[in-house]
């Protein structure tokens, strides 16, 4: 599509959302503000640098075997400069404990240390990019047996306790290099696959474990930290340590950021209408925008309605600020590049027809009870232009339009990812 004709779809579609009293050029501003946590193990099939070969335990599987994965962060941060490149806006890398880079020497995870992700730090740098952090609490073998931080054996919980305190020290000296607040996301792998007997001592073990992790003080300014829950894993069908309610009273009590991972509830639940009721205990929470399928959590985003619902429960709450966005997905099915893409720019496009949106008229329909309009009015929303301000919005931010971004993905395939074996 030629420049011309954006710009004049663009301003059809300015008229027109003008009749309703929406500020599209307000709206774009906004968006420019808003950023993304790329998740690095979208580009590996969540292996990570710290051994040769496959994940150690279950409950992490990547489906797939497209050609072209990454073999080492130099080739990870490759693709992800060129991921980068298909985004309007500037946005954010989310690591990894497993990614680190330590010269060929073997280094145990509870004695990791920010050296060991200056080359993340400095890459960042240089991309003018925040970065958040997660510990790694699975490809273990004192993970073998499907618990860590709820581990009855007092050693092997020490061992994953050191590792979390290795990790917020590490997410806040990525902050405070970056300039920008680091958030350092814990989830655990722990549960039983069948009948379980005590549901409450291993809660009792992770209440502990978890108190000991945040007890050192740390700077909020560079590292916040979070708490993911999930409503099974592979291997913890029947019954997960880290439940939402147990980090739901965890979060609120102590205030940490609350992660809701879109996946990581039953099937026919949302997160949507999760976010307003968290926030209003909490200050801020982390979100994962995944899709799940059936029964499992990580497919690439697309636009879907949870999606949509979710960027409107955010922008009609006005909590922008207060939620930190990253994606969580990993599908070796098809290009890693193209996963990444499509599911980025599916977040950020929800979010800009969120924020044009006639929300003022929309409430007030709402509050004189005026539900017939209310109806109507986000029915009639539905067929809105969108697509014009969103080529548009990419237009101007310099990245491909439409799927011409494709094009460029496909050539770097033949000539870079192919001749990786």
């Amino acid at each position: 599509m030629d420049t011309a004709t954006i710009e004049k779809a663009y301003a059809l579609a300015k008229e027109r959302y003008g009749e309703l009293g929406v500020d599209v050029e307000a709206a774009t501003r906004t968006l420019a503000g808003v950023s993304v946590s790329l998740h690095c193990w979208q580009g590996d099939d969540v292996g990570g640098f710290e051994n040769e070969g496959a994940l150690a335990d279950g409950g992490i599987m990547a489906t797939g075997n497209y050609p072209g994965k990454a073999r080492n962060a130099d080739e990870l941060r490759a693709d992800l400069e060129k991921v980068l490149g298909f985004l309007p806006g500037r946005h954010r890398l989310n690591l990894h404990a497993v990614y680190l880079e330590t010269g060929g020497q073997k280094v145990e995870r509870d004695q990791i240390e920010v050296k060991h992700f200056e080359r993340w730090i400095d890459w960042a740098k240089q991309q003018r990019i925040g970065m958040d952090f997660n510990p790694t609490y699975f490809s273990h073998p004192k993970a073998a047996d499907g618990f860590t931080l709820a581990h009855r054996d007092r050693s092997v919980r020490r061992f994953w306790v050191d590792h979390g305190i290795a990790c917020r020290r590490i997410g806040e000296q990525i902050g405070r290099q970056l300039g920008t607040t680091c958030v350092t996301n814990f989830w655990i792998p722990d549960g039983y696959k069948d009948v379980t007997i005590d549901r409450l001592g291993p809660r009792r073990l992770l209440e502990d474990s978890l108190d000991a992790i945040f007890a050192e003080p740390i700077d909020p300014a560079c590292n916040r930290d979070a708490i993911e829950s999930k409503l099974f894993g592979i291997g913890s069908e029947s019954y997960v340590v880290g439940s939402h309610e147990f980090y739901l009273g965890y979060a609120v009590r102590n205030q940490k950021l609350l992660c809701l991972d879109a996946g990581h509830f039953h099937p026919t639940e949302t997160i949507a209408d999760k976010i307003s009721s968290v926030l209003v205990f909490l200050d801020e929470i982390l979100l994962h925008v995944s899709r799940g399928v059936r029964w499992d959590s990580d497919h690439v985003v697309t636009a879907t309605d949870d999606l949509r619902a979710i960027a409107e429960e955010i922008v009609r709450g006005q909590f922008l600020g207060r939620v930190h966005i990253g994606l969580d997905f990993f599908d070796a099915s098809i290009n890693r590049i193209a996963a990444w893409t499509i599911g980025a720019r599916a977040v950020i496009r929800q979010i800009l027809i969120a924020l044009l949106e006639p929300i003022r008229q929309l409430r007030e329909m709402e509050i004189s009870g005026d539900f017939s309009s209310r109806l109507a009015l986000v029915e009639e929303f539905k067929t809105f232009p969108f697509g014009a301000v969103w080529d548009y919005y990419c237009l101007t931010n310099d990245v491909p339009v439409g799927t011409d971004w494709m094009t460029e993905v496909q050539r770097y395939e033949k000539d870079v990812l192919r001749k990786r074996g």
